[in-house]
């Protein structure tokens, strides 16, 4: 039965892809527009709909596949390296980091400059947020090292930004550095997705390459060394994957919370609980959820709309509440 299941996972969650990315093309403030489009375009018919469906949905829509599929194959990545099921990629600091970059060309004004300087900053803090863990723990890293270095990454980001909030020039400036924070992919263009899908890219690379030495981590570290998974630079593949993904992801939308998560989590069981095997549906799931939330933000009625990582943590918090209130039914 596992096995069947294990089978048809792949095929569903493409099948629900491909049905979320009609859902998303064919959702916005302009109402259903997808089949005109394609009828315009048939025809040969430049029109209103197929300026709005290429050039505002699809980037998108895409945005949103790819940074799912990005933070949720680096917290499935992240959870099989620390073996800890409640590893999320901003544990490492590189979310907190790409978002402070951003937030710098935010507070001193220099984002009009030039379209990818701000997803430059985001990239380039997640790289300095490696290179600094690189410089706290060493080559030899234990797990409660590394995690106690993201935990003071995340702690200076975040009071960097504070500070960056309380003194802000303006209050322009600082509705812009909130509504950056808060998460979204509504507006972004080609040039941003071109700019930040090799990075992405890059990332799930590396995170696949280690998927042998996950599934021989989960034996335990001895046990993976005894097979050849030894090399100092294995788990660096594993956290180099997991930062420059992560501050990609963050530089094209923003913080969003929860994917990389709540993800792993549900999947971890269809899978048999091996980590090697879960990254690939669990960059499926991502993008899947995010998608999906992203549709929920252009529908849902209001005076204005709502911000995507405040939407994936109203849809994640409950979730990792139940995760929690069953691994402690499980304990008592």
């Amino acid at each position: 039965m596992r096995l069947q299941v294990e089978r048809l996972l792949l095929p569903a969650l493409l099948l629900a892809l491909v049905l979320g990315g009609v859902l998303a093309l064919d959702t916005g403030s302009a109402g259903a527009l997808l089949g005109q489009a394609f009828g315009d375009w048939a025809t040969g018919r430049e029109s209103t709909a197929q300026l709005i469906l290429w050039e505002i949905r699809v980037p998108r829509a895409l945005a949103a596949l790819a940074v799912g599929a990005t933070l949720g194959i680096a917290g499935a990545a992240l959870q099989g390296m620390l073996r800890n099921p409640l590893a999320e990629p901003g544990l490492v600091g590189a979310s907190s980091c790409a978002a402070l970059g951003a937030v710098l060309v935010l507070y001193f004004g220099l984002a009009p400059l030039h379209s990818l300087l701000l997803p430059a900053a985001g990239v380039a803090g997640a790289v300095a947020a490696l290179a600094l863990l690189r410089a706290l723990v060493g080559d030899h890293a234990r797990v409660a090292t590394l995690i106690l270095a993201g935990v003071a990454l995340n702690a200076f980001a975040a009071a960097a930004i504070a500070l960056a909030l309380n003194l802000a020039p303006s209050p322009y400036a600082m509705h812009e550095i909130v509504y950056w924070l808060m998460g979204s992919v509504a507006n972004r263009s080609y040039a941003e997705l071109v700019f930040c899908l090799p990075f992405m890219l890059l990332s799930v690379l590396l995170l696949a390459s280690a998927r042998g030495y996950l599934e021989a981590l989960s034996l335990g570290e001895d046990t993976a060394h005894t097979l050849g998974f030894g090399a100092r630079s294995l788990p660096w593949r594993v956290m180099g994957g997991v930062a420059i993904g992560v501050g990609a992801a963050v530089a094209i939308s923003g913080t969003i919370s929860f994917v990389g998560l709540v993800v792993p989590h549900l999947l971890r069981p269809l899978v048999g609980y091996r980590p090697g095997r879960l990254l690939l549906p669990s960059a499926l799931g991502g993008a899947l959820l995010v998608l999906l939330a992203d549709v929920l933000v252009q529908r849902v009625p209001g005076a204005g709309e709502l911000k995507l990582g405040v939407v994936t943590s109203l849809l994640g918090a409950p979730v990792f509440l139940a995760i929690v209130l069953g691994a402690r039914s499980r304990i008592t």
